[in-house]
């Protein structure tokens, strides 16, 4: 089977499930699912340490509750940070881990958690300094051979970390998440960017607001300027911005609210090119060269 394609205009990050007490509820998860669904929004973006486990935890028993809707939803998954953020004098220390055995075991983990048969995408979620590229390479290629994850990718990599990588690969790593936003531009500059889109990755944008941080200063009031113009909204702004960008990058949000998820809907696919250079430029503080 072959992996499922990103066509959505953003991806729903699963990163506070866990912090939301009423969507607890399996049937009122299944519902707020269901909405989404209906919006054409059919993309949920976990890792397997948000709320420790909670996160899959909790979509997972929506689906069990709604057994159809296993079938009707794309899953992205992320696993390599061990012990995260342990409590002083735990004897813990936070670590990468993109063993074979480490992945491994968080995709069955997964797996079990979100009660899907199949990881659409499955991604190292940051660098492992120690891996062997070779061992961790076979064991994604194994993963999708096995048909429990119907791609591989990354998160947070290097250019040169990700080649590495797939240099000892059979299956092409086709999906690559970092922070990307437009007070984040950091990757259209440094080449990191363009490497990915030279490598053919689909390219994933966390914190696409800069949590919220964009919607203020001088980049807010571009975007507030351009909003009443369209009709449209500073958020959804942003977001068109992003795929603006060639490879046209995926924003995935953090929200949960419906309110803000329509909020982010209502707006172009892409931006004009005069409108996009000139909030680069509010972000910047300049025009470019």
């Amino acid at each position: 089977m072959p992996a499922a394609t990103f066509e959505v205009p953003f991806l729903l990050g699963m990163m506070r499930l866990h912090e939301s007490p009423a969507m607890h509820d399996a049937k009122q998860m299944a519902d707020w699912i269901e909405a989404r669904l209906a919006q054409g929004l059919n993309w949920f973006d976990h890792a397997d340490i948000y709320g420790s486990g909670q996160g899959e935890t909790l979509f997972g028993a929506a689906l069990r509750s709604r057994p159809a809707l296993a079938k009707r939803v794309n899953i992205v998954t992320k696993a390599s940070i061990a012990n995260d953020n342990p409590f002083p004098g735990s004897g813990k220390v936070k670590h990468y881990n993109a063993s074979p055995a480490y992945l491994n075991s968080a995709i069955n983990a997964s797996l079990e958690r979100l009660q899907v048969e199949r990881l659409d995408h499955f991604l190292i979620h940051r660098p492992d300094l120690l891996m062997d590229a070779e061992a961790t390479g076979r064991a994604l290629d194994d993963a999708i051979e096995a048909g429990k994850i119907g791609a591989a990718g990354i998160s947070n990599h290097l250019p040169n970390q990700w080649q590495r990588l797939q240099s000892a690969m059979h299956q092409r790593l086709s999906a690559n998440q970092i922070e990307l936003s437009i007070t984040r531009y950091t990757p259209l500059f440094d080449g990191s960017f363009d490497a990915l889109c030279t490598d053919r990755h689909v390219p994933l944008a966390w914190s696409p607001l800069a949590g919220g941080q964009l919607l203020e200063g001088a980049v807010g009031d571009c975007l507030n300027k351009w909003a009443a113009e369209w009709e449209s909204s500073p958020s959804a702004l942003a977001l068109a911005w992003l795929r603006s960008l060639p490879n046209s990058p995926v924003p995935v949000i953090g929200s949960l609210k419906p309110e803000r998820i329509s909020d982010m809907l209502n707006g172009p696919a892409v931006l004009p090119r005069e409108a996009w250079y000139e909030l680069l430029e509010a972000a910047r503080g300049h025009c470019v060269a």
